[in-house]
């Protein structure tokens, strides 16, 4: 199998990670990104596209031909990084699925998400960070992709560039849990690269027709299992 990727979000922490595990595949050719900087990895089999202008990247993922064969969106930021939880929307929501809706329109077979655990509890359509990524899980569905596949982490452990308020910290207090046990600190949050390698995994998975469904949705044990357990390649 030798397949086209492109990753939205590649210079984040879970989405550099899709890339550099994609890059390492054999199983991928090209892997396009588009992105407002340059991404950290460097690879010949790497066709980034620099774009500082968000409104231009749906055009962007549009005009690669032929399509890739899977999307993988790792996009998101922060209220504080945004200016606010209504630009914040803009990027982790509006933008989301105009890229989702662009790429089912190329004709992109495969779309992966990474969403966010704990977003569809009790209180979750009072909290915008939840309405924001069920909003994204929805509308993707909603597109009849051949398959859809969602990535629901939870605490994304690893050290960002621009670290968000309290991260470290917990950072700290969750790895600490695996001193107690590794399906402690499991069961709280994953790392940035398990989560990455369960992204690729699973769409691999997919392409040699194993997904279990066509809305296939991996929340954060179904991570550790595809990103570290069972990873092999």
């Amino acid at each position: 199998m030798s397949s086209t990727a492109a990753v939205i979000g590649s210079t984040g922490l879970v989405g550099a990670e899709i890339l550099s595990t994609l890059l390492g595949l054999d199983a991928f050719k090209t892997v396009y990104t588009v992105s407002r900087r340059a991404p950290k990895a460097e690879s010949p089999k790497l066709a980034a596209t620099i774009e500082p202008d968000t409104t231009k990247w749906a055009s962007n993922l549009s005009s690669i031909t032929p399509p890739p064969s899977v999307v993988f969106s790792a996009l998101g930021t922060t209220r504080a990084q945004a200016g606010g939880i209504a630009n914040q929307w803009k990027i982790d929501h509006d933008l989301n699925v105009e890229l989702a809706k662009a790429a089912h329109t190329a004709g992109v077979k495969t779309f992966v998400f990474v969403s966010s655990a704990g977003t569809r509890g009790l209180f979750s359509n009072y909290v915008p960070y939840s309405q924001m990524k069920v909003g994204v899980e929805d509308s993707i569905k909603n597109l009849s992709f051949d398959q859809v596949i969602i990535l629901r982490p939870g605490l994304i452990l690893g050290k960002r560039e621009v670290e968000h308020t309290g991260g470290p910290l917990m950072n700290t207090v969750v790895r600490s849990l695996s001193k107690i046990s590794q399906s402690a600190q499991d069961s709280f949050g994953q790392e940035a690269g398990v989560i990455g390698r369960a992204a690729v995994h699973a769409s691999l998975l997919a392409a040699e027709g194993k997904a279990p469904s066509k809305y296939w949705v991996l929340e954060q044990a179904d991570i550790v299992r595809l990103g570290r357990n069972e990873w092999k390649f």
